[in-house]
């Protein structure tokens, strides 16, 4: 009997939670599992914005897939997918072409620009590990350069930070933090450094708890950070950004702008020919795209309704790994047979970080939680996360544990 062929692209949160449960829940003889991803590391994503800001070196964030794989169970493809074939059952990579029988989709995602001008060549995003790292060197070099220039300029001390949703908020947390440390080691007075945080709802992070909400803004506004609110970033140059704000524009100089205001699907999805909404594949409830019963697709490539809202649910490494599980369950169904699984999300709970030992959020069906226990909750999902990718050797190793720094 002939085995068939899995294939996973994307070790992200949704790609590395269906292999971990495939190879726990299939044997050697059972499937041939590949796993394909651009570099041999998986990344913990919801880190990202440590990373940036300096506050954790990045190579804490990430795992060698070698790592967390078993090389009898699944074949490990360091490649870059160009193109997925569905109606050919292919997957074209840069190096080689795969055939399957099941595939999933968790090619996660890339940064949204909405067209406006300049910013794809002039603002950073916190997309990957890279990106990220490049973010911190160039916010020291902009501090470092300061003060060995004849007439130093105020806009390298001026830092623009587009969004105020989960992503935006958690980097301006840890700008907070790691900006007075900047300002110590380059002989900087922190007066002389701004802020800004450029977002064009009326609120921050919107569907949260307004309390939560204003303890946020307090927080942040305390240490420092400048908040325009229901102000249209109009254009970014090199040297500075246009909003547009009650009408009126501002020009603000900045020689650092980073883009947290918006994502979507991988753009191979869209390419792909799957049948997509603006970019993502709404799947059926087992997961499955409708288009072809073959192809999974989880994590941010993924459109799942929440019918109590009548609005997709928003792409978090918690909805990622839930689908995943599913996912894995119902491709272990179809190889050996029994159910298949509908998805149904479990909320358990958000909070967002605002620097080391500050954070805001709700768990539990709605507990509100502040300060330092938030911080301490956040810590908690974060090692979670690690423990359903790679056990307890991995939390041993990479896990959040300063929790009375």
């Amino acid at each position: 009997m002939n085995q068939p062929k899995i294939v996973i692209l994307g070790a992200g949160y949704g790609g590395l939670t269906t292999v971990s449960k495939l190879q726990k829940e299939l044997g050697v003889n059972d499937a041939h599992i590949t796993l394909v991803n651009k570099h041999d590391y998986h990344y913990e994503s919801t880190w990202l914005h440590e990373n940036a800001a300096g506050t954790l070196h990045h190579d804490r964030s990430r795992v060698k897939i070698s790592d967390i794989i078993n090389s009898a169970k699944v074949n490990f493809v360091q490649d870059t997918v160009t193109a997925i074939k569905p109606d050919e059952k292919k997957v074209e990579l840069e190096d080689s072409v795969l055939e399957y029988d099941y595939l999933v989709v968790a090619l996660g995602f890339e940064a949204a620009t909405f067209g406006i001008p300049g910013l794809l060549e002039n603002a950073f995003t916190i997309g990957s590990i890279n990106k990220a790292r490049l973010i911190r060197q160039h916010i020291e070099y902009q501090f470092a350069q300061y003060n060995n220039e004849p007439e130093p300029k105020a806009e390298r001390l001026n830092f623009v930070v587009g969004g105020g949703g989960f992503t935006g908020i958690e980097f301006l947390g840890e700008l907070a933090n790691r900006v007075p440390e900047l300002c110590e080691e380059y002989d900087i007075d922190r007066s002389k450094v701004r802020i800004i945080n450029v977002e064009a709802m009326d609120t921050i992070m919107p569907g949260f708890d307004p309390e939560l909400i204003e303890y946020a803004m307090n927080s942040l506004e305390a240490r420092g950070i400048e908040f325009k609110l229901g102000a249209f970033l109009k254009e970014v140059r090199e040297d500075g950004i246009t909003i547009e704000q009650n009408g009126e524009k501002e020009d603000i100089p900045a020689m650092t702008t980073v883009w947290a205001a918006g994502v979507r699907a991988n753009h191979l999805v869209e390419e792909s020919g799957l049948e997509h909404n603006r970019g993502k594949v709404e799947v059926k409830s087992d997961l499955r795209a409708p288009s072809h019963e073959d192809v999974f697709v989880v994590g941010d490539c993924a459109l799942i309704w929440n019918k109590e809202i009548d609005r997709p649910y928003p792409p978090t490494a918690q909805i990622a790994m839930q689908e995943a599980e599913v996912c894995a369950h119902n491709l272990t169904a179809l190889v050996k047979g029994g159910e298949l699984k509908d998805f149904a999300f479990i909320n358990r709970g958000t909070v967002c970080s605002l620097g080391e030992n500050d954070a805001m959020g709700s768990i539990f069906g709605g507990k509100k939680l502040f300060g330092w226990s938030a911080s301490f909750m956040k810590k908690v999902i974060d090692n979670r996360a690690l423990y359903k990718i790679g056990g307890l050797g991995l939390v041993l190793k990479k896990g959040k544990f300063n929790v009375f720094s």
